[in-house]
């Protein structure tokens, strides 16, 4: 079936070419959620047929101050007492963030053993207009600002994804089928992306820190990627295991299910080095785990008594955390609004860099009883002014915001005392473009909006005896991610279908 409206550019027969190549290419690349043994079934990522305009000083902004996100959230991680004071209140009311503590309260009193730390980060962006600036007026893209979502520390999925379609898009414009009307789509506006390559090389820096084996049972050592069971986001995390096995000095790398099988396939020596046996090989030489890379434990119910011992069980290793504990709690959201405070990023950055950051920010406000609580309360529960909010827990996975006037009934249905679980954000009001979008659901076209991310990779030392928190051994801009809704849509999420996977074409004024 074809779709429901086609794209004003092209005819009926282009557009279904343009599909059909598409689809091909998704077949080809795996750019879908696949499983190869477990029955959860496979479906495709939604994916926007033509690259979406974007404002190239606005990417290369983007790209430009990661770095300094980078040193300021391996500052904030290695800032216990810090951290503590930015989630203390939502530890009694918020099972993950509660969890997480008490698994690093108990990993702390054991001791920690390691003090590298690599991560691999993603700070998200939309455009915001300018005030006076019509969301439809030609040329509204180019009349704002670039304001932060918000930053992942965890896990940080859709890298691949964001790869293999920046990769699609450029091949498509090759082609020659954006071409159309007496236009040309130029190929140098579609910035080349090179996630998996550059994620990959983050955490092979890493292994190489670490070394060759330390204890004396092992003669190699290993990259550990830890994923949820039932596992549906294969295609993501297959292409950095395959770039590691694939470097000219290739890294080890084995994939392993979060919570029983760490237990029952891990180990640890007195020396506290982790060992992993591959239970499909007949050799009893366990290999040695350099670093755990982290793609499960984003939800509190995955640390039942067994999740708990398995992540206590890897974070009081000698292996580098990909990321640590302190550091997964840094994407929590409070932690996000406790560094709008005022003199907060100056704690940790310097003037100059953080008002660089800080001009990115959007107004976000805590909900607990202080004078700025009670201020965001009063709004949160207004039926008009809640209209301009966004209501958004410390969890992560997307789905769990609350949008605009649901706000004041979601929060009566609740006890005030969990409201402190929650920050207050000020709606970002993006421009918007015309977009073609192909989902599982079908093919429409429409009025769309679009969001940036930007990874970074990054790898440092603790250093709490001196003025520096930690000492930044690597620094870089991994590549980006670029996802595009439906306008209507609220939320973002490509997993969980409500946005697509696409390129930005950037645009000069």
């Amino acid at each position: 079936m074809g779709p429901k409206n086609t794209s004003p550019e092209m005819s009926e027969e282009q557009t279904l070419s343009l599909v059909a190549q598409i689809k091909d290419w998704q077949v080809q690349t795996e750019t879908e959620c696949s499983v190869s043994t477990h029955p959860v079934g496979v479906s495709k990522w939604g994916l926007q047929c033509f690259p979406t305009p974007w404002p190239r000083a606005k990417f290369q902004q983007a790209l430009e101050i990661q770095e300094i996100y980078n040193r300021l959230y391996c500052a904030v991680a290695e800032d216990e007492q810090w951290i503590y004071g930015a989630i203390r209140d939502i530890l009694p009311v918020e099972p993950l963030a509660a969890a997480l503590w008490g698994i690093y309260e108990a990993a702390r009193e054991t001791g920690l053993v390691q003090n590298v730390s690599v991560g691999i980060f993603r700070s998200d962006y939309m455009l915001h207009l300018n005030a006076g600036t019509r969301p439809d007026s030609p040329g509204a893209m180019f009349e704002t600002s670039l304001k932060q979502i918000e930053l992942n520390t965890f896990s940080c999925s859709g890298a691949a994804h964001a790869n293999k379609v920046g990769d699609m898009h450029r091949y498509l414009a090759r082609t020659g089928i954006y071409n159309v009307g007496g236009t040309t789509l130029d190929i140098p506006s579609l910035p080349v992306n090179h996630n998996i390559a550059t994620l990959a090389s983050g955490l092979a820096l890493a292994h190489a820190t670490y070394g060759g084996p330390r204890s004396k049972e092992a003669k190699e050592t290993a990259v550990l990627m830890v994923v949820q069971p039932f596992n549906f986001n294969i295609a993501d995390e297959r292409p950095i295991e395959y770039a590691l096995w694939n470097r000219s000095d290739p890294v080890p790398t084995y994939r392993l299910d979060f919570g029983p099988d760490v237990l029952e396939h891990t180990w640890l020596t007195e020396e506290r080095e982790l060992l992993y046996h591959p239970p499909w090989q007949a050799s009893t030489t366990p290999v040695e785990i350099s670093v755990v890379y982290l793609r499960a434990g984003y939800e509190a119910h995955e640390y039942d008594h067994v999740g708990w011992e398995a992540r206590l069980q890897l974070e009081t290793s000698v292996a580098i955390k990909c990321p640590s504990l302190l550091s997964h709690m840094t994407t929590f959201k409070k932690v996000q609004q406790a560094l709008t405070v005022p003199g907060a990023l100056e704690t940790f950055l310097s003037e100059s860099e953080a008002a660089a950051l800080r001009e990115t920010f959007v107004p976000v406000y805590p909900l607990d009883e202080s004078e700025q609580g009670r201020y965001a309360r009063d709004r949160a529960c207004d039926p008009v002014q809640s209209a301009h909010y966004i209501l958004k827990p410390s969890l992560e996975g997307g789905g769990h915001n609350v949008y605009g006037t649901d706000i004041p009934g979601y929060l009566a249905s609740m006890p005030q005392s969990k409201w402190c679980s929650y920050i207050l954000m000020e709606r970002v009001q993006p421009p918007l473009q015309h977009g073609l979008l192909m989902s599982p659901a079908g093919i429409d076209s429409g009025e769309v909006v679009s969001e940036l991310g930007v990874l970074g990779c990054c790898l440092w030392q603790s250093n709490h005896t001196s003025d520096r928190r930690c000492t930044m051994l690597h620094n870089s801009v991994g590549g980006w991610t670029f996802k595009t809704k439906y306008a209507e849509i609220d939320e973002m999420s490509v997993v969980k279908g409500y946005g697509c996977f696409d390129t930005p074409r950037l645009m000069d004024s």
